[in-house]
């Protein structure tokens, strides 16, 4: 003979299943968004302070636009410069994340700039391109 199912047993599985969406839903956010910064043609990346920044093409206010930001100084050097920038915290950012790279001098002129689209899961490599005034 079966048992009828009792209000406890119900509530015991509706609650093992809304933390099994939760802990989900917190495996599958993005961790730390990394990357490599090369420069055209494989040359070495000037001199100058880079600034590299998570950008949302979707949001159309340029004070919102920049989501997350670090800057690396460029020592002239190197011909690779690894970063890593804090995930987004909101859920409702567009999917056409893109990662923007900008090299300029100390005095703020900027020398070369590049940018790729955000792909989940890939590894992130923007080519610095030599800017023509």
């Amino acid at each position: 003979m079966k048992h009828p199912t009792d209000r406890r047993t119900v509530l015991m599985t509706v609650a093992a299943a809304a933390v099994a969406a939760v802990a989900g839903s917190v495996a599958a956010q993005p961790a730390d968004v990394r990357g490599t910064v090369t420069f055209e043609s494989g040359a070495a990346i000037p001199q100058g302070q880079l600034k590299i920044y998570l950008e949302d093409p979707a949001v159309r206010d340029n004070a919102r636009r920049r989501i997350t930001e670090t800057s690396i100084k460029s020592d002239g050097g190197s011909k690779t410069i690894v970063f890593s920038l804090s995930s987004p915290a909101s859920s409702t950012t567009s999917p056409k994340l893109r990662i923007v790279a900008r090299l300029e001098r100390a005095d703020g002129w900027l020398l070369a700039r590049g940018s790729t689209q955000l792909e989940p899961g890939s590894p992130v490599n923007v080519t610095l391109n030599t800017v023509v005034y």
